[in-house]
């Protein structure tokens, strides 16, 4: 339900129409806020407007990350910026993803300097950003980075995606650092659950894909399969925009699996589809560690049950199944 009897101040979040984004705009009307978002342009937006508070508390501007200095309007004024804008690569090269990624971050970043009333900027990072550390230790935290030369050897849309996340937040929690201004990093797995817009999310899609029979989206299942839902990444930026000793990092991921394991959940919990065997497991090669959020007190609300069930009630929505 809606809270009507707290206004925190004005945020702006980048990227509002997306899977993220949109759920962060729904979490921080009803937590009391006024939020200001950015969108593409021709972006279908009924959905946003239709939020409970969105008429009183939330504006949308138009803003691209090719032209940075167009997201200055909607962050004048916020005590706060969730920068969860991403352009996703297109091509099998990762340098223009790269450059884009992390000049346009650096850009927002500056003009929440200049605004001079934001305190804190929550960048939405990737687990991709620590996964490929190549570090002989079995357990990924948050002082794990990944090498670009691993990263390289993975097909080019992961590439080209982990690169971008990752040179973007060293770029990021460097520029806080020199400059005084509080950026604090999440680092989501895999994330699932319903979805708010008009379309499939990536993430949703090749975790359902077993359920389609679609090979080529579940091949990126293969190894380690770490999962939150999309409410509790939502949920976990406003408690560490809201946290005082919140700083650097955070792993972000609720359940570890596998694509077996997957499997069999599936098998068990809808047994309705016809689902074939995957032959592409891999084992654990490693394990993901969110120690360091649980410790600052927040707890996950959902387990990969939830996250399926709302997944598979939106996508039925949409048609695909």
């Amino acid at each position: 339900m809606e809270n009507k009897n707290m206004e925190k101040g004005k945020v702006c979040v980048t990227g509002g129409n997306g899977f993220v984004g949109s759920w962060l705009v729904m979490r921080l009307l009803q937590h009391g806020y006024y939020v200001n978002t950015t969108v593409r342009s021709n972006t279908e937006l009924g959905f946003l407007r239709d939020l409970p508070g969105a008429s009183e508390r939330l504006r949308i501007f138009e803003a691209d990350l090719n032209h940075p200095d167009s997201f200055r309007a909607a962050i004048a004024g916020c005590i706060g910026v969730f920068l969860v804008a991403h352009q996703m690569p297109t091509d099998t090269t990762t340098t223009n993803s790269d450059e884009t990624s992390t000049t346009s971050t650096l850009a927002i970043l500056l003009a929440c300097l200049d605004a001079k009333t934001v305190k804190r900027a929550i960048y939405t990072s990737s687990a991709a950003a620590a996964i490929f550390s190549g570090n002989s230790s079995t357990t990924i935290d948050e002082g794990s980075w990944s090498d670009l030369d691993l990263i390289h050897k993975s097909p080019p849309p992961v590439a080209a995606y982990a690169t971008a996340k990752t040179l973007t937040e060293k770029a990021a929690l460097e520029f806080g650092e020199k400059h005084g201004l509080e950026v604090v990093t999440l680092l989501p797995t895999y994330i699932h659950g319903p979805f708010i817009g008009p379309r499939c999310p990536a993430s949703v899609y090749t975790l359902v894909s077993m359920l389609l029979g679609n090979a080529d989206s579940y091949k990126y299942l293969a190894g380690s399969v770490d999962v939150v839902h999309v409410d509790d990444v939502a949920s976990v930026q406003i408690f560490l925009f809201e946290s005082g000793d919140a700083k650097g990092r955070y792993i972000c991921s609720a359940v570890g699996s596998t694509i077996d394991e997957l499997y069999q959940l599936l098998c068990r919990r809808y047994p309705h589809y016809q689902i074939a065997p995957p032959d592409c497991s891999m084992g654990r090669p490693y394990e993901i560690s969110s120690q360091k959020l649980l410790e600052t007190g927040f707890k996950y609300k959902y387990g990969l049950e939830e996250m399926y069930d709302g997944a598979i009630e939106s996508c039925k929505k949409l048609g695909l199944f």
